[in-house]
């Protein structure tokens, strides 16, 4: 059953390789063929990945919503772990959110990574797998990035070009990785008591917790590995960038900010929102049925005497 699943993986991640080395045969560019199909495999499967993102993002604004219920929860069962817990979990299920679901999109693409992973590993040892096999075979094992071998790895090589853009993307991987998440906690949440708060917790922990993890394990990823992790690392803070500023979670400094200048436009309905996303309507004078007269500029009226 397993190894079903995994052949189905490294056929299909293979697949996408294969039909982007053969879109791109007429540049006669073996280099750029293989590292397309890399970059090709990531934006395809992001856009699959879109409603997972959407939920992602709706499950931590649900969560933001839900702060003062956990704080209150957390105040009332100090003293009880258990029963903490218990009502924690009752809470998620009562609004049907997931304090997880950030974690979503990186978990959903575990088996796709971990397949290419995989597929680069073999060429490196010229076996086939999935539809890489034959020709294709040999031209992605000469296939490079800047000299560097699609399949080579930081520890597996000796080769100083393959070391240097493996740290090069490395760096690049854990630096795209820490900005896309501090811009969502300085930009995109809203201002919340630090103390006692477990989302905030969690986002801090991701913010040095990711990039270190990926420090330490680049160095045994191959090439195409690492463009494909760089590049949607980078997929992912134009995505998230684009909300923070389009759609702004309510209460966050990007959604002030996108108050400010729609005040100062001018384009602010009558009904608005107060930084923690809440209309605020303005009091309207209670009509009538009956016509106002205008009032007679009695001033004017004694000049014409």
């Amino acid at each position: 059953m397993l190894d079903s699943i995994l052949n189905g993986l490294y056929t299909a991640v293979s697949w996408v390789l294969v039909t982007f080395h053969d879109l791109l045969a007429f540049t006669n560019n073996t280099d750029l063929q293989w590292v397309v199909g890399i970059i090709a495999l990531v934006i395809l499967i992001r856009i699959i990945l879109i409603p997972l993102f959407v939920k992602q993002i709706k499950s931590q604004r649900a969560l933001t919503a839900l702060q003062p219920h956990m704080k209150a929860i957390q105040k009332k069962y100090k003293d009880d772990r258990q029963k903490q817990s218990e009502e924690m979990m009752k809470l998620y299920k009562e609004h049907k959110t997931n304090p997880f679901a950030s974690c979503f999109p990186i978990l959903a693409q575990a088996p796709i990574f971990f397949a290419l992973f995989w597929v680069l590993n073999s060429i490196s040892q010229n076996q086939p797998r999935g539809l890489l096999k034959g020709e294709y075979l040999i031209s992605a094992r000469e296939a490079s990035f800047f000299g560097a071998p699609l399949s080579g790895t930081f520890l597996g090589s000796s080769e100083f070009s393959t070391k240097a853009i493996a740290i090069v993307l490395i760096i690049f991987m854990s630096a795209t990785t820490f900005t896309t998440q501090r811009q969502l906690m300085v930009k995109g949440m809203p201002k919340m008591d630090s103390s006692n708060n477990m989302m905030l917790q969690q986002q801090k922990i991701m913010l040095y917790l990711f990039p270190i993890i990926f420090a330490v394990t680049g160095v045994n990823f191959p090439i195409g590995v690492l463009i494909y992790w760089s590049t949607t690392n980078l997929w992912t803070w134009g995505q998230q960038y684009y909300v923070i500023k389009r759609n702004p979670a309510p209460g966050s400094p990007a959604y002030e900010e996108l108050q400010k200048k729609k005040a100062a436009k001018g384009l602010l309905d009558e009904k608005s929102n107060n930084a923690d996303g809440t209309t605020i309507v303005e009091d309207q004078p209670e009509q009538t049925g009956q016509r106002v007269q205008p009032k007679r500029d009695k001033k004017r009226k004694k000049k014409n005497r």
